[in-house]
């Protein structure tokens, strides 16, 4: 007779066995939630680049017509 000769443990090793799984899928979602916040942080930061690059472009044009400008008067 051993271990699990006993009565309770067939029920318990189950319920154990549930509450694994349980735990496993939820780690996996909450791992998956991560890596979408992580990728939905880079996208933002990609689009603050590019807009930070235009708005540097913009400025650069800006400053070039205001020097033509004042060459001219």
């Amino acid at each position: 007779m051993g271990f699990l000769a006993n009565p309770i443990m067939i029920p318990l090793a189950a319920f154990a066995m549930v509450v694994a799984i349980v735990a496993i899928v939820n780690l996996v979602k909450m791992r998956e939630k991560e890596l979408a916040a992580h990728q939905e942080l880079r996208l933002r930061e990609m689009e603050h680049e590019r807009k930070m690059k235009e708005m540097e472009i913009e400025k650069t044009k800006l400053e070039l017509e205001r020097a033509k400008l004042s060459k001219v008067t």
